[in-house]
């Protein structure tokens, strides 16, 4: 009976479109349309359309030529969903100690189809303070939270994520600098540069690493110093603390990671 109510309610295009996304799901380097086929012992002829929509509405994309790989979509949608609201109720306490401790205000941003999205802010404790709204995007490419979440990501997730940046906004020549900074950033574990949208601020920008080692987030302080708040941090010190949260977050989102002190 349950069988007869299965092949009942069977949609085939679904099935096969979801066949191949799991496939490559599991597959470093894409595979070609003959070998997705071979492995789902189907025809090659039966996926050509059903491979065309998925490049078409940017699940899947074409690597050297013939191959095909999964992009960050899917990961994307995700991140936007559950996920990010456990993420943020984690967070928002951590965030809080952060701003009255460090006297900063601190975003937390994920990566969404394409950009650096605001998912958490709060704000310094203060009268001065540099906020950013939640629900904005912002730039991979000139932002520190946009270098984290690049960072800590492969070689072949770095290339999907810039390429899906590239299909939303014009992609800035990414020279060998660019990437050794990445590596530079992966190595000390934090990311701190002059602000390049707003003067006299640095991002200090640090990643919450899930299970897998790779960031699932970024949370960053952007640092402006305080000349009239004498028990205010340096920014040494705010680093350390950015830190100490980030690896408390890290924790909390199932890595062995082990905060910083």
């Amino acid at each position: 009976m349950e069988d007869e109510e299965t092949d009942r309610y069977r949609a085939p295009a679904l099935d096969k479109g979801l066949d191949i996304l799991e496939l490559l799901s599991g597959v470093d380097g894409g595979l070609t349309q003959a070998e997705i086929a071979k492995k789902l012992d189907r025809s090659p002829n039966e996926f050509y359309r059903m491979l065309d929509r998925l490049v078409r509405r940017g699940y899947v994309t074409k690597i050297d030529g013939d191959r095909y790989s999964l992009t960050l979509k899917l990961f994307g949608l995700a991140q936007l969903h559950a996920p990010v609201r456990r993420l943020v109720s984690y967070a928002t306490p951590l965030m809080r100690e952060l701003a009255e401790t460090s006297c900063q205000a601190n975003q937390l941003a994920v990566f969404d189809r394409g950009a650096a999205v605001v998912i958490a802010q709060q704000e310094a404790p203060g009268y001065w303070g540099i906020s950013i709204r939640v629900g904005s995007h912002i730039s991979l490419f000139d932002t520190g939270s946009g270098h984290v979440l690049l960072a800590f990501r492969s070689p072949e997730e770095r290339k999907m994520m810039i390429a899906e940046s590239s299909r939303s906004t014009e992609q800035p020549v990414l020279n060998d600098d660019f990437f050794k900074r990445l590596d530079l950033i992966r190595e000390r574990g934090y990311e701190m540069m002059s602000s390049m949208q707003t003067a006299g601020v640095y991002n200090l920008s640090a990643p919450v690493i899930g299970p897998d080692g790779k960031a699932i987030a970024a949370l960053t302080v952007p640092y402006i110093t305080l000349v009239n708040t004498p028990h205010a941090p340096d920014i040494t010190r705010t680093i350390e603390l950015l830190r100490a949260t980030t690896g408390k977050l890290s924790l909390l989102a199932g890595s062995d990671v082990r905060p910083q002190e």
